[in-house]
């Protein structure tokens, strides 16, 4: 299992980047804003997931662990495949979408390219209680909150350490956001 590739961006292919670790390059196909964010020639890690099937493999890539950590949920969806997970990924930043997904909001997840209202409804359903506590959100920007598009390192950090997206997220229930990651993480695991 490849559970990161971490080298330089020698080229960007339609949905997929190519990333060249010590001579080798990896193919990884990755969100829509991991892709704009993935600069040529620059150094870059991706979290990966590595998908085989009898006639190929592909690695997913995301920059978060969190995205990844959301990505292998959504997978376990019937039928949602790889792609259509990271289609639901494209949509907007991984907590914006996870974000969605607790609060209920199938009509959000259903914009998704390849997913209809079924899956949509489907992902609702099966994922709603796995992901973590919902925030409380504006719905007049399509569904989304536009001040949530930070990666909460804290939520990273205890993810690191071994906890589930939900619990993390549950952890982090009224722990003030102002604090710096590290007493983020210590008010959150006296907590629990």
């Amino acid at each position: 299992m490849i559970a990161h590739v971490e080298g330089v961006v020698t080229e960007k292919l339609l949905t997929s980047v190519i990333v060249d670790v010590h001579g080798v390059g990896y193919e990884v196909n990755v969100a829509a804003g991991d892709y704009d964010r993935a600069a040529l020639r620059e150094t870059i890690k991706f979290y990966t997931y590595h998908h085989i099937r009898e006639q190929s493999q592909e690695l997913f890539g995301f920059s978060t662990l969190a995205a990844k950590k959301l990505f292998e949920l959504l997978i376990t969806v019937q039928g949602v495949g790889p792609k259509a997970a990271l289609s639901i990924l494209s949509l907007a930043d991984s907590e914006v979408v996870r974000n969605a997904i607790a609060n209920g909001d199938s009509a959000f997840v259903s914009k998704a390219s390849g997913v209809g209202k079924k899956i949509a409804e489907r992902v609702i359903v099966d994922l709603s209680d796995k992901v973590g506590l919902p925030i409380v959100y504006d719905t007049s920007n399509y569904g989304t909150s536009q001040t949530m598009t930070h990666t909460d390192e804290a939520m990273e950090a205890l993810m690191a350490l071994g906890y589930s997206l939900a619990d993390a997220t549950k952890a982090l229930e009224g722990v003030q956001t102002d604090l710096s990651t590290a007493d983020r993480v210590t008010q959150a695991l006296k907590t629990n």
